[in-house]
């Protein structure tokens, strides 16, 4: 039962508590660059999620046998192995989705969130919880980039993956789906998730207080 709660509070800290792009602030250059619309968002964040998982597996499995001076370099060869072999699998059978992220697929082997979780977790910790932290940091960064991509689409385009959202009333600001446009809604969206993150600890500590208080008074205070 324990594992089982430990395994939730990883998914809850990667994918709300500790989200990689609103909270940490890693992989910027790609949230802001692939989420000109919603699809190509959902793409770049399966993307990272396999790599994030694969890499991490291996990484923790290798972790007593890679020698601590050579440890960077040695992440980067196992992450560019899958993100090479994911490049060659999205051009056989996704050509119109390698075409749209092009670079930004091969980049995968330097996305900070893959070298930091590489680092920080994977080379420390067993394989299980090494590939559930892939895992739910991966579902972060994806439930990150759809956002994004989905605010920006709508906005822009008036459509969320590719299907109409409004009438044909309806002009599109298409500053939304320019570069401009990806830093003025992802400093929106990091500034709301930071005034509810703000509001809830402000909640939590207050429920805190008063337990104290009421302690206090009933004489078990300790």
């Amino acid at each position: 039962m324990k594992k089982e709660s430990g395994f939730l509070a990883q998914f809850k800290d990667g994918i709300i508590t500790n989200n990689p792009v609103f909270v940490q602030l890693l992989g910027t250059c790609p949230s802001l660059a692939t989420t000109t619309n919603a699809t190509n968002a959902l793409g770049m964040g399966l993307s990272v999620v396999l790599v994030l998982m694969c890499s991490n597996f291996f990484i923790s499995l290798l972790r007593k046998y890679i020698p601590s001076q050579i440890r960077i370099a040695s992440y980067i060869v196992i992450i560019s192995g899958f993100v090479s072999a994911l490049e060659l699998l999205i051009k056989a059978y996704l050509p119109s989705l390698s075409n749209s992220l092009g670079l930004f697929i091969p980049l995968i082997v330097v996305n900070c969130i893959i070298l930091a979780r590489a680092e920080a977790f994977a080379s420390k910790n067993k394989v299980l919880p090494s590939v559930i932290d892939g895992l739910s940091m991966g579902l972060g960064f994806t439930f990150a980039l759809v956002i994004l991509g989905s605010i920006r689409e709508i906005i822009g385009a008036g459509t969320v993956f590719g299907i109409q959202v409004f009438g044909s009333w309806y002009e599109p600001a298409v500053l939304f789906i320019m570069p401009p446009g990806a830093f003025i809604t992802l400093g929106i969206v990091i500034a709301l998730v930071q005034k509810l993150q703000a509001r809830r600890k402000k909640y939590v500590e207050e429920q805190e207080y008063e337990k104290r208080r009421l302690e206090r008074e009933a004489g078990i205070w300790k």
